[in-house]
């Protein structure tokens, strides 16, 4: 059965598809627009199983487009820590994070991943000079593992990681493609365990699938017609507005300055 909407809340989880598709195509820092999208729509744990369908079915476009550009050994070196960070994720969804802590959750989770592409946009030589050590490689593993399962957010993270190692865009973009691909298969059985993958959510997926698919066509007309920095820029401001909201900031300075 579909779920009920508004029209506003129909038109967000439109945006929120074609952020999806975008994202795929190299915008990076759009990838954060579906996760607060979804969340405000579906809440927050429920949003994460919402979600995942939506970025497999981006990661398999995304794949059919860059496959020849993809840098194996980056993808062996940082997923299968990422799946061990999957599987505590998961453990930490069902045991320790309570449903009530999940809208600040998600808020600092996105405005950290904000603060770090920001980072990556204004001094991207800070990452040159990291060691391209195996350490490093499984730290920003289980990080992006972590991530993706509790928020699916972890574009920004794995973005860091193939910038400090020296991808070229073509690369970076082929790269993310498959190891995105294969670490949200990988969550379907965690998120579906936990009930948040079921016949209505795949509906509702299969239903913006065309948009997710449009979103990614969009996304490489804009590369070649619109500066990347500035699109990010506004869009990272956006989600930095958002999570903002969803920590409480903006009610502690209504109390402060009231």
């Amino acid at each position: 059965m579909m779920p009920e909407l508004t029209e506003f809340q129909w038109m967000l989880a439109i945006v929120a598809g074609l952020g999806v598709g975008i994202s795929k195509s190299g915008f990076a820092g759009v990838s954060l627009v579906h996760v607060l999208a979804m969340a405000y729509i579906f809440g927050d744990r429920l949003s994460t199983g919402v979600v995942l369908p939506m970025l497999v079915i981006g990661d398999v476009c995304a794949v059919v487009a860059f496959k020849r550009h993809a840098v194996w050994r980056h993808v062996a070196r940082t997923l299968p820590i990422a799946c061990i960070g999957v599987a505590i994720g998961a453990w930490l969804m069902q045991s320790v994070v309570a449903d009530w802590a999940y809208k600040p959750f998600i808020g600092w989770t996105v405005l950290i991943l904000v603060v770090l592409q920001v980072w990556r946009m204004l001094k991207p030589g800070a990452f040159e000079h990291v060691p391209h050590s195996w350490m490093f490689a499984a730290v920003m593993g289980l990080l992006a593992g972590i991530t993706t399962m509790m928020a699916n957010a972890a574009g920004p993270v794995m973005g860091l990681y193939f910038l400090a190692v020296g991808l070229p865009k073509y690369q970076l973009t082929g790269t993310s493609a498959w190891f995105f691909l294969i670490i949200n298969l990988f969550k379907v059985p965690f998120s579906a365990g936990q009930g948040l993958i079921h016949a209505d959510t795949l509906l509702f997926n299969a239903v913006l699938a065309p948009v997710i698919i449009a979103g990614l066509f969009l996304g490489r007309w804009l590369l070649a017609h619109v500066s990347q920095k500035l699109f990010d820029g506004l869009i990272l401001a956006f989600a930095a507005a958002v999570a903002l909201w969803r920590i409480g900031f903006f009610e502690l300075a209504g109390r402060i300055f009231r």
